[in-house]
């Protein structure tokens, strides 16, 4: 059975009925009535104003070029950096009667990214921001939440990260997933489940008229669940190039949940744009990637988390796989393999991107290069360039505090003393 006679997913009626609910699940509908009474509630809708700010005081982290600046100023303007650097040079810039964070003996860098989490609902994604993730990559949800946060982020971006939404997972056994799209109930009846080229296709198409910025697929079982091998294959590279060519119909790219050295090197040549764990990514999948520019996310906070597990077997699983996953990040690094940093954040737990750095480092990046995974090099994968990563002119007014030097000590990061997202400063509570 396939679905090649459906028709294309229905159109905006059915996109607006489908964020409706999709914001309603992630509790974002009344946050986004109150900011923006009179905005679309349609995906890509008119964006709120950022906030006016000045940064003042600190030592500015410049982490594409390494550049320690004392003494700072940091000016933005409705959400976006209009000047940065010395008070010598800046300070005189500033404008009077906006509000001023003092960051005398402190440092100051950009907000973070977090190019793998799981954001289901406002309290999450205000979370990732109180935690230092001002932008982030979603890694799917199972009712199109991501988009909803999406439209958050954009019209309050203080209570939310901005955000490239992945939508639904395109994944063998859709589960309850079934039920997040009218134009998916023709799947059900599938015997095998999202499998042939037509179901491939099917899956990306709605998620493609549903909003989503990117396509989340896998190639191995998962490592979170116990009764599951992360080594067994679930895709082809034949299945895995029809969800690609499909997603690039769309003008997006394709993450895939990887393990195993072939089905790593299956996405990869399949020619997805990052691959997401990849614990045992071997050497000749590496400079494959390299050659193609394929970013590899590896999650180690999440495989770090298995090792803590009160299951036996996925304790067994963390203490096994995480050695095995710093070497390939560290050998990702030493060829030239573009790394960015992603914690898998899921289940209502929101990790620290700043603990994903730490373990970038442990793996044997300079404290500088680790930085650069959760900032220029997480943004560059997001298409958020000349956006986030940095706080130079021009660049958004995302700003992240910290009480000590993160080149010394990188856990710093995760304890930020002050989180700044579009030129408004987030309350701790």
């Amino acid at each position: 059975m396939c679905v090649e006679n459906t028709p294309p997913p229905s159109g905006r009626l059915t996109r607006r009925g489908v964020f409706a609910g999709a914001a309603a699940l992630a509790g974002t509908s009344a946050v986004l009535a109150r900011a923006a009474p009179s905005a679309s509630a349609a995906p890509g809708g008119p964006s709120a104003r950022g906030g006016d700010l000045v940064v003042e005081g600190g030592r500015l982290l410049d982490p594409l070029t390494g550049e320690v600046t004392e003494d700072a100023v940091v000016v933005i303007s409705g959400g976006v950096v209009r000047a940065a650097g010395p008070r010598s040079r800046v300070g005189k810039t500033a404008p009077s009667g906006v509000p001023v964070l003092r960051a005398h003996g402190k440092w100051v860098l950009p907000g973070l990214v977090d190019a793998h989490i799981h954001l289901n609902t406002a309290a999450e994604a205000r979370d990732a921001v109180l935690k230092g993730a001002t932008s982030a990559r979603s890694g799917s949800t199972n009712f199109y939440q991501d988009v909803a946060v999406r439209e958050l982020a954009r019209q309050a971006p203080e209570r939310a990260p901005r955000l490239r939404a992945a939508g639904i997972f395109v994944t063998p056994d859709l589960g309850d997933t079934i039920l997040a799209d009218p134009d998916l109930a023709p799947l059900a009846r599938l015997r095998n489940g999202v499998r042939s080229p037509e179901a491939l296709r099917r899956v990306v198409e709605i998620n493609l008229a549903r909003g989503a910025d990117t396509v989340k697929t896998r190639v191995n079982e998962r490592a979170g669940l116990p009764e599951q091998d992360p080594l067994v294959q679930v895709y082809d590279h034949e299945q895995l190039s029809t969800i690609v060519a499909a997603a690039r119909r769309g003008g997006k790219g394709v993450l895939c949940h990887s393990y195993s050295e072939k089905g790593c090197h299956d996405a990869v040549t399949a020619g997805i744009r990052s691959l997401e764990h990849g614990a045992f990514v071997g050497e000749r999948t590496l400079r494959e990637m390299r050659r193609r520019g394929t970013y590899f996310t590896p999650t180690l906070t999440a495989i770090a988390g298995l090792a803590e597990s009160s299951d036996p077997v996925l304790a067994e699983r963390g203490r096994t796989y995480l050695p095995v996953l710093k070497r390939a990040v560290l050998a990702a690094h030493e060829l030239g393999v573009p790394l960015a940093a992603g914690t898998d954040s899921s289940g209502g737990a929101v990790d620290p991107i700043g603990r994903e750095v730490e373990l970038m480092h442990a793996a044997g990046l300079s404290a500088l290069d680790a930085i650069r995974t959760a900032t220029t090099g997480a943004a560059r994968l997001l298409g958020f360039t000349g956006t986030a990563g940095r706080l130079t002119r021009g660049h958004a007014g995302d700003v992240l505090v910290v009480d000590g030097d993160p080149l010394a000590d990188l856990g710093v990061l995760s304890r930020p003393a002050h989180v700044v997202r579009a030129g408004f400063p987030v309350p701790a509570a």
